[in-house]
C-alpha cells in the first residue's frame, strides 16, 4: 500500500469518529488540521484541535483517534498532537457538516 492509499484509509477512519456532543465526524467538523504518513515505517502523525479547550471530550477524542488509527492495516506508530493554534471556528467545518447541523 502506498503513502496516499494509507493516508486515505486514515482519513476514512477519522470520518468514523464523532464528537459526543455533535452528530458530525471530527474530520467534517474541521478538527483535523494535519494527517501525515511518515515513511519508511508508516508512522502516522495527526495534528488536531477540539471545539473548545474546556471540551468534556478533551481526553477521550484524541485517545479514540490514536486507538482507531493504530488498528489500520499497515500503520505502525501513531502520534496525536492536540493544538489550540489556530483556534477552531465554525468556518472550519465542511459544507457537509454545516448542512447536517442545519447551518446552511
Amino acid at each position: 500500500m502506498d503513502k496516499e492509499e494509507l493516508k486515505q484509509k486514515v482519513i476514512d477512519c477519522l470520518q468514523t469518529i464523532y464528537d459526543p456532543e455533535i452528530p458530525v465526524s471530527i474530520y467534517e467538523l474541521g478538527l483535523i488540521y494535519e494527517t501525515e504518513i511518515l515513511t519508511p515505517f508508516n508512522n502516522v502523525q495527526i495534528v488536531m484541535t477540539l471545539t473548545a479547550p474546556g471540551c468534556p471530550a478533551a481526553q477521550s477524542i484524541p485517545l479514540e483517534v490514536e486507538e482507531k488509527v493504530k488498528k489500520i492495516e499497515g500503520v505502525n506508530e501513531v502520534a496525536v498532537v492536540v493544538t489550540w493554534n489556530p483556534p477552531w471556528t465554525r468556518d472550519m467545518m465542511s459544507e457537509t457538516a454545516r448542512f447536517e447541523l442545519g447551518m446552511m
